[in-house]
Order: C-alpha cells, then sequence, then structure tokens
C-alpha cells in the first residue's frame, strides 16, 4: 500500500513538474524600421537583442534597413522589444505592412479592351 502512494505521488510530481514543458508556445513576428547602417549595427542588434526574455529568432536587412524578430508572445511582447532597442541606441518602430492596390477582377475585360484601343508598349 506504501508502495502504491509513492508510485502516485511520483507519477503526479512528474505530470506537474514537466507540464511547462510541454505548454506550446505563442510565436509572433514583428518587422521593426530600424536606423542600421554597418555590419558593426547588425552585431550589435544581434548580441544583444538575442537575449531578451522569449526572442526566438532575428533576422536583419541591411538594405531595406529592417529588423524581423520572432518572439514568444507568453513571455514578451513589442513594447518590451522596442524599449531592449533603445537601450542599445538603436530605436526601432514597428514597420507598417504595405498596403495592397486593388486588382482588377479577372475575366473582366479592362477599359482599353472595352474601348478598342491598343496597349502602349
Amino acid at each position: 500500500m506504501i508502495m502504491r502512494k509513492y508510485l502516485i505521488l511520483t507519477l503526479l510530481l512528474s505530470v506537474l513538474g514537466f507540464s511547462p514543458l510541454f505548454a506550446k508556445a505563442d510565436k509572433q513576428v514583428v518587422v521593426l524600421s530600424c536606423d542600421i547602417h554597418c555590419q558593426g549595427c547588425i552585431d550589435k542588434i544581434m548580441k544583444n537583442i538575442a537575449f531578451e526574455k522569449g526572442v526566438k529568432d532575428i533576422v536583419c536587412d541591411l538594405p531595406s534597413k529592417t529588423v524581423t524578430v520572432t518572439y514568444d508572445a507568453n513571455k514578451t511582447d513589442t513594447a518590451v522589444l522596442l524599449s531592449a532597442f533603445e537601450k542599445i541606441g538603436k530605436p526601432a518602430k514597428v514597420k507598417e505592412p504595405a498596403a495592397k492596390s486593388p486588382k482588377e477582377p479577372k475575366g473582366t475585360p479592362s477599359a482599353d479592351a472595352a474601348s478598342g484601343a491598343s496597349p502602349q508598349y
């Protein structure tokens, strides 16, 4: 009987102890616009922001001056990340997605085709 109690207690403690390991991470991705000029700026971001709590991945793009951060939303948020960027002297802003222009539906003739005008080449 005593052995059975220990077995049940051990099983219960192992399930409760390992439950945080099985919790699903709520991954979020944010694209930040940051004033980066060179590889030194990228190195500074990679060395510091990578160690912020919840950060899973960082991708810096020098030509577009953007930093894409993948993070666990259960551990951090965008405001904390922006504060971390400010702390290292690289203030960043959340980059808004580009507005998509409405496309003409397929099968609808364009105005030029309806009028019989030939396209300009």
